[in-house]
């Protein structure tokens, strides 16, 4: 009886060890997340105000219309800014550093200097007085360039409403605003470059992420005939939620099937039933600690007799994994998103790989700040938003997908869509944040 009690411990003692581990309790994450705002503070953003000629930089937003770089720049216990914000970044040169100075709300745990009049004691600046404030500070400063949050081609560059534009070009007058300049690679940056010190969290989370795949692509949530592709995505909702965690996009759960007339692929926001023989295409991401993954893995559901996916399937698989490797391969700080597309998209040809790539920075957001390396309708290059460099320190979602044809299926296309998060040290070295799906998960 002892032995026995001993091996079932032992036993439910690794299966415990296989499970990821939770992210630490919110008060926890919070100091983790305090300390990586202040390296990007501290170490990013005064050689990115260098690197592009910008003196001064303004963050301006109201409440419930904040600028993308607005959640970059505060703290985890700040949740909007407060009425209106004013942070303003004032460059001291390389001895003296940035000065970062508050209008309007706090010091974010002391990372920020309360700028407030001397002449109003105790009082919240909010209104026409925090606009001449600002003009004060910039006078006193003297600063030769402004930069604003103004951009036609950058989501995360155009933070700054038309309505407080217009209210900063009154304030500041035609003298001033001819030193505004519209340094949107400068917010571009900032949000897209990662700290080291950011990357052992997030592997964390890349873990849970690929364990909730691999359970929801598993015969503990999938039971062929009975259970519908949406009945996964609900699950999967579900269990980020008990966990504490978020979304930043619904999970979808695709069933290709090999009926009569072909492969079909059924259309995501249908209920299918999942049946033996199917190919599985989930995509999936979580968010916590403000940031964000996204993954995309293959499942087959086994037919009876089968213990593993066809020969077929399986090259079908590692056409794609091909392709994954090319990306990193092309995927060199200092080239363009463009650029990386184009070579990639020439190796893969002459790799005789159908395919398409439309990848993408992660991190701050989903679909998050840097270059675009194609979208799914743009194999040529995506002008612009694919016109901007890789840059080391920033996280990648390496998303694509192949499409080959399957002798088991009657030597019809199957598609093979994978998502994997990938990070660019800090000397230009791409790698997966964790491993990347290397087999069909198998529904037995």
């Amino acid at each position: 009886m002892r032995a026995t009690l001993v091996l079932v411990l032992t036993v439910a003692s690794l299966l415990g060890a296989a499970k990821p581990a939770p992210l630490p309790p919110l008060r926890e994450q919070a100091e983790q997340e305090q300390q990586w705002l202040r390296f990007r503070l501290e170490r990013n953003l005064p050689a990115l105000m260098r690197r592009h000629g910008v003196g001064m930089w303004l963050v301006v937003c109201r409440e419930y219309a904040e600028d993308p770089a607005f959640f970059s720049l505060v703290s985890p216990t700040v949740f909007s800014a407060r009425r209106r914000t004013m942070y303003v970044f004032n460059d001291l040169g390389p001895e003296r550093g940035v000065e970062r100075l508050a209008l309007g709300g706090g010091s974010n745990g002391g990372l920020y200097t309360v700028y407030r009049d001397p002449n109003v004691e105790k009082r919240e600046i909010y209104g026409e007085e925090q606009w001449a404030l600002l003009k004060s500070l910039i006078l006193a400063r003297n600063p030769a360039t402004i930069a604003i949050d103004v951009s036609s081609t950058h989501a995360f560059s155009d933070g700054l409403t038309s309505g407080e534009r217009d209210k900063l070009e009154a304030t500041l007058g035609p003298e001033l605003m001819r030193r505004v300049v519209r340094a949107e690679n400068l917010a571009l940056e900032y949000q897209e470059l990662r700290v080291p010190e950011m990357l052992p969290a997030y592997r964390q989370m890349m873990e849970i992420a690929h364990s909730l795949i691999a359970r929801a692509f598993s015969d503990e949530v999938i039971h062929p005939g009975v259970t519908t592709n949406l009945d996964v995505v609900w699950w999967l909702r579900q269990k980020v939620n008990d966990q504490g965690l978020g979304t930043w996009f619904q999970p979808s759960v695709r069933v290709q099937s090999l009926t009569k007339t072909g492969v079909v692929m059924m259309n995501e926001e249908d209920a299918v039933v999942i049946q033996r023989g199917d190919v599985l295409h989930v995509d999936f991401g979580i968010t916590a600690m403000r940031l964000n993954t996204d993954t995309q893995h293959m499942g087959y559901v086994l037919k009876p007799g089968e213990t593993d996916a066809p020969p077929g399937l399986k090259a079908a698989l590692a056409n794609a994994q091909r392709l994954q490797d090319i990306m990193l391969a092309k995927m060199k700080p200092g080239l363009t998103g463009n650029q990386v597309l184009a070579e990639a998209i020439e190796r893969m040809r002459s790799e005789h790989i159908d395919g398409t790539i439309y990848s993408h920075p992660i991190g701050d957001h989903g679909h998050a700040a840097g270059p675009l390396i194609g979208l799914w309708d743009r194999q040529e290059g995506v002008p612009g938003r694919g016109d901007v460099l890789l840059l080391p320190g920033s996280w990648f979602s390496i998303e694509l997908q192949a499409t080959t044809s399957v002798p088991e299926w009657n030597n019809k296309p199957l598609f093979m869509g994978l998502e994997e998060d990938a990070a660019i040290d800090e000397r230009g070295h791409i790698s997966w944040v964790l491993n990347r799906q290397s087999a069909f998960h198998l529904i037995r």
